[in-house]
């Protein structure tokens, strides 16, 4: 639900965003900064401008901001996906060249701090039916869904298991480039990908 106030406390002035949006806004960059349990209700009102009241009108709960923001992720990170894939129709092996030289270029990104599906996950590590973590499972599920779809298209033998393969990379990726300097992230990344799934080798052949 949202809310319509007065200026700063309630409807914003034309072009300026709702309370809802302020309040996703400051905390997608707050929880992905800091961390989803670092980050406190009143760091988020007092970032965003809105009231605590306004904040509970809107989500109910923390858990429920916390959805909210995985939510808004998760439909970012797959229009970023398909805006590849249409770039790339028709060519399965250029669309997973630039989906994984997209991926190596976000983790070299000065402000990267980790994968956020991975993130929340662990940050709940034990609260498997928080339904943030639903979507942090959805999306990684996905990924592999999506992953298997290229590679049979490639007429690669097995592709459900090379697309965890390749997945098991890719979600390797994100948490080494934390530790280390990911300079050749993209050479690796592809290159790993290219031998695990054995592109060349298409069915048939």
């Amino acid at each position: 639900m949202q809310e319509r106030t007065r200026p700063r406390r309630g409807a914003p002035p034309k072009g300026e965003a709702s309370a809802r949006e302020r309040i996703l806004d400051t905390a997608v960059q707050l929880f992905y900064r800091d961390g989803i349990r670092a980050v406190g209700v009143d760091t988020i009102v007092e970032q965003s401008g809105v009231s605590k009241t306004s904040l509970y009108r809107v989500f109910d709960s923390k858990d429920a901001l916390i959805t909210a923001v995985a939510d808004r992720q998760n439909r970012a990170f797959w229009a970023w996906w398909d805006r590849i894939e249409e770039r790339y129709a028709g060519d399965p092996r250029a669309l997973l060249e630039g989906l994984l030289s997209g991926i190596a270029k976000r983790i070299r990104q000065p402000s990267y701090r980790g994968c956020p599906f991975l993130n929340l996950a662990t940050e709940f590590p034990a609260d498997g039916n928080h339904p943030g973590r639903k979507v942090a499972r959805s999306n990684k599920e996905e990924m592999r869904a999506r992953l298997a779809t290229i590679l049979t298209k490639l007429g690669v033998s097995d592709p459900q298991r090379k697309a965890t393969q390749i997945a098991l990379l890719i979600n390797g990726a994100y948490v080494s480039a934390l530790i280390d300097e990911p300079a050749n992230a993209k050479v690796d990344l592809i290159d790993a990908a290219v031998k695990l799934s054995e592109i060349g080798d298409v069915r048939g052949a």
